[in-house]
């Protein structure tokens, strides 16, 4: 089998770069985007090559940020427009294969291992994709090319902006190793900590420290960081935009959520409306995926698979619940919380077929018949009609707002 080729493109300061389309005089000053100075969205978003240079970092506040650049020009974000270049950039990386996935509005994972007879090596699809992309939109991208998604990662942030770095199985311990551990992928604040006790340092020395070691400290996810490090993962390249490939809701919470309680009322909340949506479009699905946003912006996803199709709320948050706890520190804060619900097929919406001696299969269709009764309340009452009671007097979410994600 031949070796996958792997790209992940990361397009420079998007929402920046956006804004200076429009208004080509910031690009000759330090300028941010920067979210509102009410609630938590004072802070940056995103900033140009001139603010760098003053130190002006993504998700920090905008006074704190005004202080290292007294002259930063700050500009409100405009979503829709970010949204618009977003799908004309993903439309020119379906030009040249048809697994591409998202990671973020400015970030996808392309595999082209079978696109090199019609493009060329991954160095060269990546070269075409870069000026495509300039030439289109006037935009730039980083790209990494490598034969797994997390090295490709690595290798779009090693050189920015405009770059393009090619990492292999000959010269992956050369560039990778020397990195920070903080470079690699899921390793926070919290993570680096821990490393600093053992005296890991860098990407290398994850790699080469004993795995049991790494999961008697982390857990689980000391395993994944040895896989990663070691150029081992194989995890593939998943299309999340074709057809009606997801539903989702996230929410950037008004206060962090730490411990038990508030990590089960955010899921609560989350997986009724997801639970929702899926019954509206008359859907069942098989895998969740939970993604964690911490407050220093880091992105944190984690999926699996359910026993059975389903769209009740409670398999969605047992579900849901078990991949934290298998995958998360409850004592680390979450800032941002996404539930997303994928694998729909047309045989999900067949009858169940139940089994007298099945208490599983009876279980789901009682709490099927009960999403559904809440379901008709809310459809001739109003939304707020029926709740959970966790979510009567929740001081997470105001009146239950959310955001949906794009599928």
């Amino acid at each position: 089998m031949s070796q996958r080729v792997i790209l992940h493109c990361d397009l420079n300061a998007f929402f920046a770069s956006v804004e200076c389309l429009d208004k080509p005089h910031l690009k000759n000053v330090p300028m941010a985007v920067a979210g509102s100075s009410e609630e938590r969205h004072g802070i940056i978003l995103a900033k140009n090559e001139l603010a760098k240079k003053y130190n002006v970092k993504t998700a920090e506040t905008v006074w704190q940020a005004k202080l290292k650049c007294p002259n930063l020009v700050t500009v409100p974000p405009h979503h829709e427009k970010y949204k618009k270049y977003s799908l004309i950039i993903y439309d020119i990386y379906k030009k040249y294969t048809d697994l591409v996935e998202p990671f973020s509005i400015d970030e996808c994972w392309l595999d082209v291992t079978q696109s090199r007879m019609l493009f060329g090596d991954g160095l060269t699809i990546a070269k075409k994709i870069s000026d495509e992309i300039k030439e289109t939109t006037g935009l730039t991208v980083s790209i990494g090319v490598s034969f797994n998604k997390v090295f490709a990662k690595i290798g779009s942030d090693y050189k920015k902006p405009d770059a393009i770095t090619v990492i292999t199985r000959e010269n992956f311990k050369d560039i990778i190793f020397p990195l920070s551990a903080s470079n690699m992928l899921f390793v926070g604040k919290s993570t680096l900590k821990q490393f600093e006790k053992v005296g890991i340092k860098t990407i290398g020395d994850i790699a080469n420290s004993n795995k049991d070691t790494l999961v008697k400290l982390l857990g689980k996810m000391g395993e994944t960081l040895w896989i990663y490090a070691n150029g081992l993962d194989t995890s593939p390249v998943i299309n999340t935009r074709e057809k009606e490939k997801s539903i989702g809701n996230g929410h950037t919470f008004k206060r962090n959520l730490i411990g038990d309680d508030d990590i089960k009322e955010g899921l609560t909340i989350l997986c009724d409306t997801v639970s929702s949506r899926l019954r509206k479009k008359d859907l069942k699905c098989k895998t969740i995926c939970v993604t964690i946003k911490t407050p220093e912006f880091k992105s944190f996803s984690r999926r699996q698979k359910m026993p059975f199709f389903s769209n009740t709320e409670r398999d969605l948050f047992e579900t849901s619940y078990k991949i934290l706890k298998e995958n998360w520190n409850f004592k680390n804060p979450i800032r941002m919380l996404t539930i997303t619900a994928t694998d729909f097929e047309e045989e999900n919406n067949k009858p169940m077929q139940l089994n007298m001696f099945d208490d599983t299969k009876k279980a789901s269709k009682k709490l099927e018949n009960f999403d559904e009764s809440i379901d008709k309340i809310r459809k001739k009452f109003g939304n707020k009609a029926i709740c959970f009671a966790s979510g009567l007097k929740s001081e997470l979410i105001s009146d239950h707002e959310d955001k949906e994600d794009e599928n």
